[in-house]
């Protein structure tokens, strides 16, 4: 049971809501140069990922890549690593944190402690219009995590082997060669993509409701370093009804690669973060 409220309650829920970082430190987002780097870009490759499946991607930095739904409404599970360091991958919770609870064009996919910068950026999204619904719901989070079969187990009482933890997993282990149980450790929190979430206005649960996603629509970003990434074609269909299951309706997604042919003038890579860590951290 909650405590008894004091007599300053009102006076202390009216504090001003503060956003934490001063974002317009940020690197800011030329969307003019990445729309003129993408004009002539051309398709070097594609993969396919099956429903209830996972696949691998790589992308050189100055590259592009998309998803597409190409069948039916469609969420899936990404996970982005430095190619070249797999300890340098996608941080969900600082994206967040600099950008919004969902993601879409303009804002930065930001690698892990300690190098601390951009993997990618989100130059694209079909699905920008969809905006924040009337129950708080919005596409492509950065909130939620990927389903896994621990919860399943702990929940439900039951083994499920095509969570997007364990296609993930099985994914990455495919493609670096490592045994299972050491790839699972390089599998981490996820950007959402399509996914439409929120949570409930009552009790601040986390929710999900049909995605929005047709096929056609695509989100697409520009590989600000060399990447290898991850994409699984969540169990859940579009995630109108449960988020791992042998029941719901689902599709395969599509990932595009494509190679600017121009030279990318004033372009730079980032640098890792310039914090000093020999004085510990």
């Amino acid at each position: 049971m909650p405590g008894p409220e004091p007599v300053d309650a009102a006076q202390r829920r009216a504090a001003p809501a503060i956003v934490c970082y001063d974002v317009d430190e940020l690197p800011p987002y030329d969307a003019g140069w990445y729309s003129a780097a993408r004009a002539d870009a051309t398709l070097v490759d594609s993969v396919l990922v099956g429903p209830r499946s996972a696949e691998t991607f790589e992308v050189k930095a100055g590259q592009f890549f998309r998803i597409v739904s190409v069948d039916g409404p469609q969420v899936g599970d990404l996970n982005l690593w430095n190619a070249n360091d797999l300890s340098e991958r996608f941080y969900s919770g600082k994206t967040r944190q600099f950008h919004a609870t969902h993601v879409t064009e303009g804002d930065r996919l930001w690698s892990s402690h300690p190098t601390l910068r951009p993997l990618a950026t989100i130059t694209h999204d079909s699905l920008g219009w969809y905006g924040f619904d009337d129950d708080g719901g919005g596409v492509h989070d950065v909130i939620g995590t990927r389903c896994d079969p621990y919860t399943q187990r702990l929940l439900h009482d039951t083994n499920y082997h095509h969570c997007c933890h364990s296609n993930l997993t099985r994914a990455v282990a495919a493609h670096t060669g490592l045994p299972v149980t050491e790839a699972e450790l390089h599998v981490h929190d996820v950007l959402n993509v399509f996914m439409c979430t929120g949570f409930t206005k009552d009790t601040h649960q986390y929710f999900m409701k049909a995605s929005p996603v047709r096929p056609g629509d695509s989100i697409e970003f520009f590989a600000e370093v060399d990447l290898l990434g991850a994409l699984s074609a969540c169990p859940g269909g579009d995630c109108s009804a449960s988020h791992s299951s042998d029941d719901a309706q689902c599709h395969p997604l599509l990932v595009e690669i494509l190679d600017p042919q121009a030279e990318l003038a004033g372009w730079t890579r980032f640098e890792t973060n310039a914090y000093d860590r020999s004085h510990g951290t």
